[in-house]
């Protein structure tokens, strides 16, 4: 690994650990309290650990599937000590991310076999949408790929101006047609203009609003319809940006968002302002659905592809498989 991959690569652990150390401190370090000085896994133990990850937003039916993992690892010999029930712990959480998480872990990448690829980012307001989007492209135009930023979010004030300052700020294209036009329009006119361009990637950020199922499932569908008209197949993923400060609000949103189109992928947003960063886990598992990238500070590098791996061993330290 040469020198600048090294440093790289220990610069996004740093910012992950940090991130992630209001979920360490506030309730994933009461797990390794709770492993202490155990030599066996008995009721009170799985009480305790039940508890324990229902107040991280790991959430109901993923608690009870990973107490019953846990269990069923240790059927044959329920006297271990701590750091094999550590362990064991740590491998039952990743192997669940495993389950439901398989982009690459190295780079931000996109599907090259077509052009443009298109990307459908969508979410409620607040949750970090346009940010994460003006992240990618950052990400990307370092990449030197040709990329596009459709403001399609017509509806909240500014939010035009602001796509256009993160446009700005990684130096890539920008295509709008003001506020209050129809958001269908810009994300067919934003494709068309990305296939005149010869743009590589073009991401669409949509309005953040969340009615009733119907009407989000009318507007989302009239959207994607409009892209696909332009280019067959396209929008070739569509994104779920959600809040990871929101916990079990998060679950909800991915609920209505999820019944209202087939969303390929999600964006969790502000791990570093949370202690719910439990709720990735939840997430991942009740819906199937990856998680591609996640946010770990304000900056505009602190966009991360998930690492399930780097994840799990932040949560719990890299020393507990030692």
């Amino acid at each position: 690994m040469s020198f600048f991959k090294k440093f790289f690569t220990k610069k996004k652990e740093e910012d992950l650990d940090e991130s992630l150390e209001k979920t360490k401190e506030g309730i994933f370090g009461k797990i390794s309290k709770a492993v202490a000085g155990k030599s066996k896994v008995d009721e009170s133990f799985l009480d305790e650990l039940e508890n324990i990850l229902i107040q991280s937003d790991v959430g109901l039916d993923t608690t009870i599937k990973i107490i019953d993992r846990l269990e069923a690892k240790v059927a044959e010999d329920k006297y271990l000590n701590t750091s094999e029930l550590n362990k064991i712990l740590k491998k039952v959480i990743s192997d669940l991310l495993s389950e439901n998480n398989t982009y690459s872990v190295e780079d931000f990448e996109f599907d090259t076999t077509h052009k443009p690829h298109v990307i459908l980012v969508v979410g409620v307001n607040g949750t970090g949408k346009t940010t994460t989007v003006g992240k990618m492209a950052y990400q990307f135009s370092k990449k030197d790929y040709g990329v596009v930023l459709g403001a399609a979010d017509t509806f909240r004030a500014a939010a035009v101006d602001q796509l256009k300052i993160w446009a700005d700020r990684a130096e890539c294209d920008f295509y709008d047609k003001g506020m209050n036009s129809d958001p269908a329009a810009v994300a067919y006119e934003t494709t068309q203009h990305g296939i005149n361009t010869g743009a590589d990637l073009i991401l669409i950020d949509t309005a953040g609003r969340l009615h009733t199922k119907t009407y989000l499932m009318k507007e989302l569908t009239k959207i994607k319809n409009s892209i696909s008209k332009k280019m067959p197949g396209a929008p070739h993923e569509v994104m779920l940006v959600l809040d990871a400060t929101t916990g079990q609000n998060a679950i909800e949103q991915a609920k209505r968002f999820t019944e209202a189109t087939e969303v390929t992928c999600l964006a969790l947003t502000k791990l570093d302002g949370s202690a719910k960063g439990g709720v990735a886990i939840g997430i991942s598992d009740q819906f199937k659905i990856p998680i591609k990238y996640i946010g770990v500070g304000e900056g505009i590098d602190h966009l991360q592809v998930f690492n399930k791996e780097a994840y799990v061993d932040s949560l719990f330290g890299k020393d507990l498989t030692e």
